[in-house]
């Protein structure tokens, strides 16, 4: 049976969904299920008032970006690119296809014991052909935040975008109100570890000319090891 929460846009409803997320990762348990996708889309502000939520909020962006890279999940700015509602509507069916009851289902699929003995016979294979060490990645979920309600968010996203370098892939982003019609971008974004430092990138890219025109500051709303 499907989670309801009411009211994500409210500091009790937030509560509610943080309470509910106590020991848990996912609503349903611990793996992602339509229920997240649901509320994910519905949530207005994940806020670090709200611990639980805060992490559960970062895990639903990484499987999204995952499952949609180099694409805005839920963004209506009007550019190619954008993941749009039915989407995200379409995202759930992929989490539960078959089963409507069925909130356990992983979002890409069990494997079978043919399918994990082949995978890891593959590792093995390849820890034997080769001596080099992959540098390691991680997922953050960061926070761009605008000079005020008169800038235009679909150039700032292109600004933010526009920053390239070896090691940073720019994934899945989401507007999000923050008060007094101004609203943040919230945008995904993995990197290799030895080749991009996020705190450089925010003080030396993204926050100095041409791109400071848009962006007043940045911050890291979430950060894990992938």
């Amino acid at each position: 049976m499907a989670i309801i929460f009411s009211d994500l846009h409210t500091e009790s409803g937030l509560k509610s969904l943080n309470d509910h997320l106590a020991g848990k990762s996912y609503i349903s348990g611990e793996k992602l299920t339509k229920d997240d996708v649901k509320v994910y889309a519905a949530v207005a502000e994940k806020t670090d008032d709200f611990p639980n939520v805060s992490q559960w909020y970062g895990s639903v962006a990484s499987q999204l970006a995952a499952s949609f890279p180099g694409k805005a999940v839920g963004v209506g700015l009007g550019g190619q690119g954008s993941v749009s509602e039915a989407a995200i509507a379409t995202e759930e069916k992929k989490v539960a296809p078959d089963a409507e009851d069925d909130d356990d289902l992983d979002l890409f699929g069990d494997e079978t014991e043919e399918e994990k003995k082949a995978a890891e016979a593959r590792d093995a294979a390849k820890a034997t052909t080769t001596k080099k060490k992959e540098s390691g990645k991680s997922s953050v979920l960061m926070d761009v935040k605008p000079w005020d309600d008169e800038t235009d968010m679909k150039k700032l996203e292109e600004a933010v975008r526009s920053v390239e370098m070896p090691g940073l892939l720019w994934g899945a982003s989401k507007l999000v109100p923050v008060g007094y019609g101004i609203k943040k971008m919230q945008i995904m974004l993995t990197v290799v570890d030895d080749l991009v430092s996020v705190d450089d990138l925010i003080e030396e890219r993204l926050t100095v000319e041409p791109i400071n025109e848009y962006v007043q500051s940045c911050d890291i709303a979430a950060f894990n090891k992938i």
